[in-house]
């Protein structure tokens, strides 16, 4: 995996680097302020060096508010097959539909990259850290699961459609859980499992024809728990 590290903190992403290095990965540039995470991004596509994904904090040089994030939706725009992992110190659920409101390609059966916002401490969990990672660089979605219980508090939506048991299902598909594993974790069958898996792309209106439905039914989940 080709990757691009972004971190005002010279200490955390040379340690980020190091560890996705002895994990096999390569990271092909690094950047210590939005406007040079943009600069080595643009050059890398350039160059024909296309990274798989950019690992991006949300607060960066200049002003150290929500830079990192203005530059990944920028570079979402420029070139969206790149897939886009931000990561933040604190739940801030306003960074995280910012960033999954621009994921059309994904949204309607594109090749656009994956996507995903994980909090600080989770990146410390080295294996869901990379877990995170192949399923962003694999154009999955992920989110991490206190900012995603956040999204949905007190929304009135159309996921209301779904059963308890649904919503549930479809929370543990937005944290890049597969099919076995949320069946582990809720302690239910896997063939329940894929009966709730069914269901809600049936009640997203995502027949079995659609492409990437997994990934559109995760998008719907975070996009309609923006609306209301």
């Amino acid at each position: 995996m080709r990757l691009v590290v972004a971190d005002d903190s010279a200490l955390l992403r040379e340690g980020l680097v190091g560890l996705l290095e002895r994990q096999g990965h390569e990271v092909i540039a690094q950047a210590a302020s939005a406007p040079e995470l943009e600069a080595v991004v643009d050059a890398a596509v350039a160059s024909g060096t296309i990274p798989d994904v950019i690992l991006t904090d949300v607060r960066m040089p200049p002003t150290m508010s929500d830079d990192g994030l203005k530059s990944a939706v920028s570079i979402r725009s420029r070139h969206p097959e790149i897939g886009i992992l931000v990561v933040s110190q604190y739940v801030a659920p306003a960074y995280a539909t910012e960033l999954f409101g621009h994921a059309p390609g994904a949204l309607h059966g594109g090749s656009a990259g994956g996507l995903g916002y994980l909090l600080k401490d989770r990146v410390s969990r080295v294996a869901d850290f990379i877990r995170s990672l192949g399923i962003v660089a694999a154009g999955g979605v992920v989110i991490d699961p206190e900012v995603a219980s956040h999204l949905i508090q007190g929304r009135t939506t159309a996921l209301d459609g779904l059963t308890p048991r649904e919503l549930e299902v479809l929370q543990l598909m937005a944290e890049g859980l597969s099919n076995q594993q949320i069946s582990e974790k809720l302690y239910l069958s896997p063939g329940a499992v894929s009966k709730h898996v069914a269901n809600v792309f049936t009640k997203l209106d995502l027949p079995p024809g659609e492409d990437n439905r997994r990934v559109r039914a995760v998008l719907t989940y975070l996009t309609e728990s923006r609306s209301g």
